[in-house]
């Protein structure tokens, strides 16, 4: 909190972040709304949910080309009014009469260009918050971003529930695109403000090497940080079942409405989105104190744990219990995050720091697109035995976990 307090510049970079997440949530919650009302409902969630998953495995990419960008706060600007066009086109498609199938599918070709630009978005931006920022102060920049970041995404997605009541489809869409305009408009901010003072943004030394030796070194720089690459892998492992909850459960909800909506499909969603970051903020606030003296793996241990849990209320068709083991779920996830982070930031060199992210990145959400995809296309067949697939990774997941947190060598 005291870095965004004092630290004009990384105030209004952080709120231009903070805006791109908001409008993401936004027309997310507006387009599984509409799929959910399709015949097909569930092979239109389940392509929605690949579509949210895949950009993330292009982390390693983004990263390396963010490396190697000079003028990144140049393309951070440009990244963000591209993608205000982009949802600007999404706007007009939803007010025209066009065959929902065909909108769903142009909106999800467009949502994953976007959300493609935006790993290479994101590998630009950490760079200058580093820059931005003391050393010290790295983790709790990013432990404060990742907090305020769900809060907002908790009001945008309660904010679209109750706008899809008054408002079209068009109109959120509309609201997404400002979203990345105004942005656009405070990176150009930072930028100006850099250029008229003192102080003034270092010159980075650009990564020269090509991308299998840079993703090489990465993972060299990670691994002689003990505990790092193993702790990672395991969280990789685990994020396979995360990354697939919330897409398996918009499915479960969308067929079993009599027994788990709440006032509405959509307001359900923003609750279970809700539940999530409510926790990841808890988790991001006062994780690092209350599991101060807690490893990391034990740490993970407990996630695990809170997954099988997740999975097995889903099972039970009880939206309540998986809300409150969602929010568990979440709280164990923010507590995790910054400590890695700054674990990161403090291993590897500045000029491979996107890239090394990005590796990390990738290695971490590898398993998620792969797990999503595999899960939601069973759940869009047989919804039940798609869970019990889900739960049997989950089992032998957290059996890995104990093994591993079990040895001593292994806890950093």
């Amino acid at each position: 909190m005291n870095v965004f307090l004092k630290n004009k510049y990384f105030r209004t970079f952080s709120i231009a972040e903070i805006l791109s997440g908001a409008g993401d949530s936004l027309f997310y919650l507006a387009l599984i709304t509409y799929a959910s009302k399709l015949n097909n409902y569930s092979l239109a969630l389940s392509l929605i949910a690949i579509s949210e998953a895949l950009p993330k495995v292009f982390n390693s990419i983004a990263g390396y080309y963010a490396d190697k960008t000079k003028n990144k706060f140049k393309y951070i600007i440009l990244l963000s009014l591209f993608r205000f066009v982009l949802y600007s086109v999404i706007g007009i498609l939803f007010a025209k009469n066009i065959a929902s199938w065909n909108l769903v599918m142009i909106a999800i070709i467009v949502n994953l260009v976007s959300d493609s630009m935006g790993a290479y978005s994101n590998g630009l931006q950490m760079p200058l918050i580093v820059n931005l920022v003391n050393k010290d102060e790295i983790g709790e920049a990013t432990g404060f971003n990742g907090g305020i970041s769900e809060i907002i995404t908790i009001l945008a997605q309660f904010m679209g529930a109750g706008l899809l009541l008054v408002m079209s489809y068009s109109g959120l869409a509309w609201i997404n695109a400002v979203t990345f305009f105004l942005a656009g408009i405070l990176f150009l901010k930072v930028k100006v403000q850099y250029a008229g003072s003192n102080k003034q943004l270092p010159e980075q030394e650009i990564n020269e090497q090509g991308f299998f030796k840079t993703f090489a070194t990465s993972l060299k720089q990670i691994k002689k940080s003990k505990g790092l690459l193993t702790i990672t892998i395991i969280l990789a492992l685990l994020n396979g079942i995360i990354g697939t909850v919330e897409p398996i459960l918009s499915i479960v909800v969308a067929s079993a409405r009599n027994s788990m909506i709440i006032l509405s499909y959509s307001f359900t969603i923003a609750l279970v989105g809700a539940a999530e970051s409510c926790g990841i903020i808890l988790g991001s606030i006062l994780g690092p104190q209350i599991f101060k003296k807690v490893s990391i793996f034990r740490i993970t241990l407990l996630s695990a744990i809170t997954s099988v849990a997740t999975v097995i209320a889903i099972l039970t068709k009880n939206i309540f219990l998986s809300l409150i083991v969602l929010l568990f779920l979440g709280i164990f996830i923010g507590t995790i995050s910054p400590k890695m982070m700054q674990w990161l930031v403090s291993t590897v060199d500045q000029n491979i720091l996107a890239s090394s992210m990005g590796a990390l990145n990738t290695i971490l959400i590898i398993s998620a697109p792969l797990m999503t995809s595999i899960i939601t296309t069973i759940a869009s067949a047989n919804i039940n035995l798609a869970l019990y697939t889900l739960l049997g990774a989950s089992l032998v997941i957290l059996g890995i976990v104990i093994k591993v947190a079990a040895k001593p060598n292994e806890k950093p």
